[in-house]
């Protein structure tokens, strides 16, 4: 074995296995089927009843749809509602039958909640009987709706305006002009975990919402195709260290009809990040991050005034802070809160008080917490699931909150989703394994045994795959990089196989996981069942291995991230099954910016690749994502230059194609344009391939015709 690409003694072989596997993937079920027919069975809608330790589904195995219940304490599930009988009591409020069941809300053991033609209506299991609970007429072009959980108040948009419907009336929140006036929608490009524009206080009675004002931002322009002739439909899109948008924060009472906004300070270009509700309503908690991105305070708001009560506390890193979590107060305690932060380098659990005065830290160690899950009913516990065992598993614990004593409730090798019941006595556990499709156990959390309620079958049991394996190999400096690697159907070791590197390797994002598939497509069983070896690598710069493994990119995107898919390369190089004159390489988006740079920085070690959807220079790329990880072209030409694809274009030696959405706001397609041009003055012959009417990601039908395009592209060069 080379020196300088080691695998872990502890080589963790995780091989899918299939009895009497006869039938090959067709294009159509290794890319469209995948998620449908493909993909293991799960149980419908599976969740806690309120209030209760009953869980329900929607069971989809009979000739038509029920709704079944199961208890935690007697996992035998029996059926309670059919689509029938549903389908009865809907006729006697004049609604139509539904051909499949509704998504439901359950308001307690007995009774939900659900949607039909804009009307609320609950069905009481007892009297068998459907309700009115509120019409939700909200007229033409309703958006973005959100629902007070005490009042059932709507929050919805129309074009770039909020509006609120308190079962009555539509009541207007904003009446801006300018179209470049966004209320009530996500903001800062949906960075910093940002999903949704409104958020309702505890009661439901006042409404948190952003106004973000884009009139300073440089206009876009995205051409439709479809229109005779083609128009431009212009976009707000602030390019990195350009102008960015400026975002407040206002509070809108529903009873009295007055909105207050909040006084979040200088300098305007900030970013105003997991906005939280004190229990009693009187104050909006914010994380405010400098531009810069390296200096966050979370500060306390009063709602009756706006202003700033408090900064509770700070965080600062020399590189930069990212904050995705909001806080979240103990329900028994309102004088104290979780907070997530990776101050310590990976992301953990903090306890504090009210006031910002930090309790105890309740979580440590080389290994990141993914998700927090709630309290028990006491609160003396928190719930979790984290990656204590190995970057790519998860697993779910409780800490206690006096103690500090951390116990895992979940076992088996592999991913665990869990969902905690009200009580926080029981948890759904779904778990899904390399070789495990999916099986659902109900789990006490006192330590008691778990109950399997569900188990999938194999979906690929008649299919021949190819074997999958998931290892390590070391970076220069240590560090674990995890590996995927699928071999060829019928593989044979005295073979040479042409072998295809597919890779995104940027933040927020985790390719290899112990999971279904390792966490693939099936598109690359596609590929090994069609002689093709596949790798993939989470090297440094990628997600859920704690700060300085995703930092180690920062100021220079690609640098650190190249070597490390070198190591891989490395590594298949020493494989006696791989063909080394036969290797392509494929990526999307920050995978397609890494296609690019070492197609023109390692020219010699692939013959073809294609890069979709590719960022070619990171000073055309938005404000709030580039800065993080490069600051402004300003502040690091170098780094930018250094990045900047179109430098390296006389290195290029393999086949190259692009492929770019038309329509792509997020990666602009004068990305890869700007790098064509440069092709062409180079006298470098590139293919370059377009999907009309696409944004970032090609999905729908034409996904399918998308991966043909790049196996044709593989099996005419490799």
């Amino acid at each position: 074995m080379k020196k300088g690409f080691l695998i872990i003694s502890a080589f963790i072989a995780l091989t899918q296995i299939a009895v009497a596997q006869t039938k090959m993937l067709t294009m159509e079920e290794a890319v469209v089927k995948q998620k449908t027919t493909l993909a293991p069975s799960k149980l419908a809608q599976l969740m806690w009843v309120k209030g209760s330790t009953t869980y329900s589904f929607i069971d989809k195995q009979n000739p038509e749809e029920m709704l079944a219940t199961g208890s935690a304490d007697n996992t035998t599930a029996k059926e309670i509602l059919s689509l029938t009988q549903l389908n009865t009591a809907l006729s006697t409020v004049n609604q139509k039958a539904m051909k499949t069941f509704p998504v439901i809300t359950w308001k307690n053991d007995k009774q939900f909640t659900f949607e039909v033609d804009k009307q609320l209506l609950s069905y009481d299991l007892d009297a068998k009987k459907v309700t009115v609970e509120a019409t939700r007429d909200f007229g033409d072009g309703a958006e973005n709706t959100d629902v007070a959980n005490k009042t059932n108040y709507v929050a919805y948009t129309v074009n770039n305006n909020l509006f609120v419907y308190d079962g009555k009336n539509n009541l207007i929140v904003t009446n801006d002009k300018d179209e470049n006036i966004v209320n009530g929608k996500s903001v800062h490009r949906e960075e910093f975990g940002i999903v949704k524009g409104t958020f309702w206080s505890p009661n439901g009675n006042l409404l948190a919402f952003y106004r973000m004002d884009q009139t300073m931002v440089t206009d876009y322009p995205i051409i439709d195709w479809t229109t005779r002739p083609a128009t431009n439909h212009n976009i707000k899109y602030p390019m990195a260290g350009d102008k960015s948008h400026e975002v407040t924060v206002g509070i809108y009472n529903v009873n009295t009809g007055k909105t207050v906004f909040l006084n979040t300070g200088e300098p305007k270009e900030q970013y105003l990040t997991n906005i939280a509700w004190s229990p009693d309503e009187q104050f909006v908690y914010i994380a405010v991050l400098n531009r810069e991105q390296n200096h966050l305070k979370l500060n306390k708001y009063s709602v009756a005034s706006g202003l700033i009560e408090k900064t509770l506390f700070e965080e600062t890193n020399d590189k930069y802070v990212h904050p995705t979590h909001t806080m979240v107060f103990l329900p028994t305690n309102p004088n104290q809160f979780i907070w997530q932060s990776e101050r310590d380098d990976y992301n953990q659990l903090y306890l504090y008080s009210a006031d910002g005065k930090l309790i105890k830290q309740l979580t440590k160690g080389n290994w990141v917490v993914t998700d927090f899950a709630g309290f028990d009913s006491k609160c003396t516990r928190a719930f979790y699931t984290a990656t204590t065992e190995s970057g790519i598993t998860r697993n779910f614990y409780s800490v206690d909150l006096k103690k500090g004593k951390i116990t895992r409730i979940t076992q088996g090798d592999g991913t665990h989703t869990a969902t905690l019941s009200s009580n926080g006595n029981y948890i759904l556990d779904n778990f899904q394994s390399t070789s495990v499709p999916r099986n659902i156990y109900v789990i006490p959390t006192n330590g008691k045994a778990a109950k399997q309620i569900y188990t999938a079958a194999n979906p690929l049991a008649d299919y021949k795959l190819g074997s999958m394996s998931i290892f390590t190999l070391k970076s220069d400096n240590g560090d674990d990089l995890y590996c995927r690697l699928f071999k060829p159907v019928d593989f044979d070791e005295n073979k040479k196989y042409p072998t295809i590197v597919y890779l995104y390797n940027g933040p927020n994002v985790q390719m290899v996981n112990n999971t279904w598939n390792g966490g693939g497509d099936l598109w690359f069983q596609y590929m090994a069942e069609h002689g093709y070896v596949v790798f993939t690598m989470d090297g440094r710069g990628s997600w859920n291995r704690g700060l300085a493994f995703e930092q180690a990119s920062f100021r220079h995107l690609g640098v650190t991230e190249m070597k490390d898919q070198m190591v891989g390369v490395d590594f298949l190089k020493s494989q006696k099954y791989v063909d080394a004159s036969r290797m392509g390489l494929f990526g999307w988006s920050f995978g397609g910016f890494m296609t690019t740079s070492i197609m023109t920085r390692y020219p010699d070690v692939f013959k073809a690749a294609v890069a979709g959807g590719p960022v070619m220079d990171w000073s055309y790329y938005e404000v709030m994502y580039t800065e993080r990880y490069m600051d402004t072209p300003q502040e690091n030409p170098d780094g930018y230059k250094e990045a900047r694809t179109m430098n390296y274009i006389d290195n290029l030696k393999g086949k190259l194609m692009l492929i770019h959405g038309t329509q792509d706001p997020v990666v602009v397609w004068q990305q890869s344009i700007m790098f064509l041009k440069a092709c062409v003055d180079k006298g470098k012959q590139v293919d370059y391939f377009v999907y009309p009417g696409h944004e970032h990601n090609v999905l729908g039908k034409d996904r399918q015709q998308l991966y043909q395009k790049v196996t044709d592209y593989f099996m005419q060069n490799l």
